[in-house]
């Protein structure tokens, strides 16, 4: 039998230790080892036993959580959740946690946290166990949880049936699409940034809780070349922009003639998603075959792999990420077992394959 996860929560609320303390410790996987109301306290308790997972908040007394995380991360990196507000000011310090090297995020309103993360408890577990499985070194360089939302597949959002793109010869109008899970925001950096304003059009699923993609989008666009935007209903997939799924949506190519656009829509979730990577892919195996590339990448779990084998079936180009530089190997690693994947290649050569594809 494996071992325990070992967890540490650091928060200054004394109700958020107890209910996140109850809800990790119900799953028999689970074993939280300290609740530190500071990061200064934290730091005391890890120099006596060290955690697999630290659950950390941002705004706190004496030491506030991203000064934290960056000094885990410069001495020893270990899996960081982070648990945050959902206020403004909050969002922004959760996306600076993400690109300090955070592998996950569970939102939390100022109001209602102890109903909330109660109603929440099976993400949280699930966060858990995803960080405990992530390998943060690459990213510098249970009452609720016995009972998991049902797992539904993409029929749910789209139907399984081959449309014109599958049959749609080689055109100018190509289009990239991309799925990421945990640790997905440092690797969409590293490749976005490569990427020249004439690449070609880009839609992108991040898991990422609501109201942080748009942010996630304008960080991007900040830093690269292309237009990064948090996607639109109606959008146009065109040379030189990346559209961004929002979260708590699922995104879907759409074409028109020659054009291409995304529908956002609300649906169900699809793999415990939306948006799901799943959905997207199937959309593009619909609706541009042969013209798309497929690119799935760092993330725990499945979803994306039986897109990217739709897509691969319509005759569009598939990548995976290797093992060597994923956060998690979990996505990818299920698209190749299935037979989804045409090439698998490190983060650093995705950029240049995204652009070889598209000449």
């Amino acid at each position: 039998m494996t071992d325990k996860i070992k967890v540490l929560i650091v928060d200054d609320s004394a109700v958020v230790r107890q209910v996140v303390t109850q809800m990790l410790q119900r799953d028999p996987g689970i074993e939280v080892i300290g609740a530190a109301s500071d990061p200064l306290f934290a730091i005391n308790h890890m120099q006596r036993q060290w955690p697999d997972v630290i659950v950390l908040d941002i705004e706190m007394p004496r030491m506030d959580g991203l000064t934290f995380l960056k000094k885990i991360m410069a001495e020893r990196p270990t899996p960081v959740v982070i648990c945050s507000s959902l206020a403004e000011t909050g969002a922004e310090a959760t996306m600076n946690a993400l690109s300090s090297g955070a592998v996950a995020v569970i939102t939390k309103p100022k109001i209602g946290v102890k109903q909330f993360l109660t109603d929440s408890a099976n993400d949280v577990v699930q966060a858990v166990k995803a960080a405990a499985r992530s390998n943060v070194r690459k990213l510098s360089g249970a009452g609720a949880a016995s009972m998991p939302r049902p797992k539904l597949s993409a029929d749910a959002v789209i139907d399984a049936g081959l449309g014109s793109g599958a049959r749609m010869v080689q055109t100018t109008e190509h289009i990239v699409a991309i799925g990421t899970s945990t640790g997905g925001t440092q690797a969409l950096e590293r490749v976005l940034t490569c990427l020249p304003a004439v690449t070609p059009g880009i839609v992108i699923v991040q898991h990422m809780p609501e109201k942080f993609t748009a942010m996630f989008a304008d960080r991007l666009n900040s830093l690269c070349d292309m237009e990064i935007r948090e996607a639109r209903h109606g959008d146009r997939v065109i040379a030189g922009r990346a559209l961004i799924a929002p979260g708590g949506k699922h995104m879907m190519l759409a074409r028109s003639g020659a054009q291409y656009t995304v529908e956002v829509i609300d649906g169900p979730l699809v793999n415990r998603h939306r948006p799901s990577v799943d959905v997207l892919f199937r959309s593009c195996a619909k609706f541009a075959g042969r013209n798309a590339l497929g690119v799935l990448m760092t993330g725990m779990g499945d979803d994306g792999a039986r897109g990217l084998k739709e897509m691969h079936d319509a005759g569009a180009t598939t990548i995976a990420e290797d093992e060597s530089t994923c956060v998690v190997f979990g996505m990818p690693k299920e698209a190749i077992k299935l037979g989804a994947v045409d090439r698998v290649l490190p983060l650093d050569a995705i950029p240049s394959a995204i652009l070889s594809s598209a000449r």
